[in-house]
């Protein structure tokens, strides 16, 4: 994943089914502050409702090959999601890093990150405690040697799926924020769904400082909400 917040598009993948488809910083009290004017009770999930679990991988996990710092803090905030989605039956999906060995991402491709989230290794699986349930869609992304993808809908069908499904929000949490949870939110943003993003269950990278503040008012000036999980 180079450093620079892009969409790259890549070939669809192929599918399998838990199921299977293969930026001026804004100060961060000004965050908390409109984050406490939210409502306390969230009010998701509605009937037209997905959850979208964004790249809650072994290696993006502080001691993984790229390691998001506190990023084994977003697990706690995104299974207590996961339970209300799935008892209110409405459509969960989990994206992931699923790279070939010679990514170009990687740095023996002249890319800017070390080797992580290979495909098969233990370092490309969910998070240990991410409690996905069975019925969990997952969507593979970046699974070309030549093209590299930040966005869950980069790519992939995810889009569709949703339409089809008649979602009209998606509520989005994950890692990490500067990068694959920004370009997901507004790629969703652009496919024309309202987008709730769960602001203790997202962490930022932050290669330059203010990126992942960065980030935030991207979203929200594109026009998701920020709430608490």
């Amino acid at each position: 994943m180079p450093p620079e917040m892009q969409n790259i598009s890549l070939a669809p993948p192929s599918g399998r089914r838990l199921t299977e488809i293969n930026m001026a910083p804004r100060p961060l009290h000004t965050i908390d502050a409109d984050m406490a004017n939210e409502n306390s009770m969230p009010a998701w999930p509605g009937a037209r409702d997905a959850l979208l679990v964004v790249d809650v991988q072994e290696d993006f996990l502080p001691g993984g090959a790229l390691g998001v710092a506190r990023g084994d803090e977003v697990v706690a905030p995104l299974n207590a999601a996961l339970r209300a989605f799935e008892r209110a039956g409405r459509p969960i999906y989990a994206s992931r890093d699923w790279h070939p060995a010679n990514h170009c991402s990687f740095k023996a491709r002249g890319g800017p990150w070390p080797p992580h989230c290979v495909a098969g290794t233990p370092g490309a699986g969910f998070a240990a405690g991410l409690a996905l349930p069975a019925s969990a869609v997952v969507v593979s992304k970046a699974t070309t040697p030549e093209a590299d993808a930040y966005s869950a809908f980069g790519g992939t069908d995810l889009a569709v799926w949703l339409h089809q499904a008649g979602v009209r929000r998606v509520v989005v949490g994950g890692l990490a924020t500067d990068y694959c949870v920004v370009n997901t939110v507004l790629d969703a943003r652009a496919a024309g769904f309202e987008v709730v993003v769960l602001a203790d269950a997202i962490r930022a990278v932050d290669v330059q400082p203010g990126d992942g503040a960065r980030a935030l008012d991207a979203m929200r000036k594109a026009g998701a909400r920020l709430e608490p999980a």
